[in-house]
């Protein structure tokens, strides 16, 4: 009797599992280490503008995480940076490049800002909120979902559509701004209704009174783990990641990984919908020309830093959300570039660790590994 294949979506990976988890481990150790060298990097830059690295750096903390308005603004720059983080690593499990979740985040808080002016004023939240955030996530995801079609039907590369899709985001939504849509003599919407508004974190943490942070953040790290559910603990997770990284082999075991991409570029553009969210319906209550100003761009940092992994991406959004703040509390005492080059630098250490620390776990999974017997029959 022929023996049934195994279901590819349930099967154990025994030392495969092993493997990632070293792969893991070293991917930690390395992130760590590349942070360290790169504040010891901006210490010796502190120094040669005629500053103390110690007094900056302590300057930084006690500004950031030592106060409770500092604490909230890294929060709420912290929660854009983690979606954005998010929107980059799960399409990358599939083996996409999401360069777009800049233009994904503009047109989904556009999006978003017109569904916020629209709802009637007598709508309660519990309706109001869900409908704009659905807005935003349909524009988001459509928005996503076009270079992942592209890909999956013509084969066109997605980091040529996704960067040329992100010119295309602004030179519309602004056009539209421009035709009216925008205040008069403004560069923004109108404000979203009251009820549409995402609560302020202040309210029940008081210690954070005056800043912008708000219940996206909540979002973010509940995104982040239903991303790390999907992708490592179900079937279609299991299938995305093994398109992403054996496309191949991955079809010749009955994957269909044009639709694996497709679904994971939308998704993508899906999650980077919140980012935009998290300022038109919890900070600014209306929607500004430009307002992404990067972040979509260093999403694709933070993915790198967290290693593509959800809990890697939480904490290198707040990692670059400290900095981000830090610079500014600095802003004063050293230019402001230092922690541009800060996080430059450790984007450089980190890939050095990272090849460092690849070469390292294959010469000791070749040590590990038995010898093979060669018979001579």
């Amino acid at each position: 009797m022929d023996e049934k294949p195994p279901d590819v979506g349930t099967m154990s990976i025994g030392p495969a599992a092993k493997a990632a988890a070293r792969r893991a481990a070293a991917g930690a150790i390395s992130g760590s280490a590349a942070a360290v060298l790169a504040l010891a990097a901006g210490a010796a830059l502190i120094a040669a503008v005629g500053a103390n690295p110690l007094h900056v750096y302590a300057r930084m903390i006690s500004e950031t995480f030592g106060s409770g308005y500092g604490l909230g603004q890294v929060v709420f720059k912290s929660t854009t940076l983690i979606f954005a983080g998010l929107s980059v690593a799960f399409a990358f499990r599939a083996g996409m490049f999401n360069i777009g979740a800049e233009g994904q985040m503009y047109v989904a808080g556009f999006a978003a800002a017109l569904a916020g002016t629209a709802v009637p004023a007598g709508c309660p939240g519990v309706l109001a909120v869900p409908a704009c955030l659905a807005a935003g996530a349909a524009a988001g995801t459509v928005y996503g979902g076009v270079p992942g079609l592209l890909k999956a039907k013509l084969g066109v590369h997605e980091v040529i559509n996704t960067i040329m899709m992100n010119f295309l985001a602004f030179i519309f939504v602004n056009h539209f701004l421009s035709a009216g849509l925008a205040e008069p003599e403004s560069v923004h919407t109108a404000a979203v209704v009251e009820s549409a508004r995402i609560g302020k974190l202040d309210g029940v943490f008081r210690a954070l009174e005056g800043s912008a942070a708000n219940w996206m953040f909540a979002a973010a790290l509940a995104a982040a783990a239903l991303c790390w559910f999907f992708l490592f603990r179900t079937a279609p997770g299991f299938r995305m990641r093994a398109a992403g990284l054996g496309p191949r082999a991955a079809a010749g075991a009955g994957i269909n990984v044009p639709a694996c991409r497709f679904a994971a570029m939308a998704a993508a553009g899906g999650i980077a919908s919140l980012a935009g969210a998290n300022f038109v319906l919890g900070y600014k209550h209306y929607f500004e020309q430009g307002f992404p100003a990067g972040a979509g761009y260093m999403g694709i940092a933070v993915a790198l830093l967290g290693r593509n992994h959800p809990a890697g991406v939480v904490a290198a959004g707040i990692l670059f959300g400290a900095l981000s703040e830090g610079g500014l509390a600095i802003n004063n005492e050293v230019p402001k570039e230092i922690v541009e080059i800060l996080q430059a630098v450790i984007i450089v250490f980190l890939v050095l660790g990272d090849t460092l620390g690849r070469r390292g776990i294959e010469r000791l999974s070749r040590r590990r590994a038995p010898a093979k017997e060669v018979s001579c029959a």
